[in-house]
């Protein structure tokens, strides 16, 4: 399989996720408005959509195009993942929001690790001069602190009782 290939194939799989991201972070988002995750939480929501669209943007200048299946596909699963309850069959439960705070966080650490690697392999292509790849690990890194902050306290309250 040649290097173009396997790139083509890594990337569209961070998109896929990314595209379950957010979806994911938008619901955690609107779940938790009014209360003290609201904010916190809608933030890394718009950060986790710039973040897809700046790996769009990526892919569009590596010459990489979206495979639609993977991505559509990543959308319903992330869909069906809604039907899930957790200890509450209608309303929104604390653990729902530990739970889908643990996914975001390794959704996020799936992402440092891939601005990580396309810095490695291609942190001198001319393509990706318009990227600043270590500012995207450096917000990455921000993020999942950010995030684990929150989640240690979404723990505390679901689990606690």
């Amino acid at each position: 399989m040649s290097a173009n290939r396997l790139l083509a194939t890594y990337l569209n799989d961070h998109l896929a996720g990314a595209t379950v991201g957010v979806e994911l972070a938008n619901r955690v988002a609107g779940s938790n408005r009014g209360t003290s995750y609201g904010a916190p939480l809608a933030r890394l929501s718009r950060e986790i959509e710039e973040d897809r669209a700046t790996l769009e943007d990526v892919m569009r200048r590596l010459g990489v195009r979206k495979d639609r299946v993977k991505v559509a596909l990543s959308w319903s699963v992330e869909k069906v993942g809604r039907l899930k309850p957790n200890d509450r069959l209608l309303t929104y439960s604390p653990l729902s929001r530990l739970e889908e705070m643990e996914i975001l966080s390794l959704g996020v650490e799936g992402k440092l690790a891939m601005w990580e690697a396309l810095r490695e392999a291609h942190g001198g292509d001319r393509r990706l001069a318009k990227f600043d790849l270590d500012e995207l690990i450096k917000r990455a890194r921000s993020q999942r602190r950010r995030l684990e902050t929150q989640r240690l306290k979404a723990a505390s309250e679901a689990l606690d009782h």
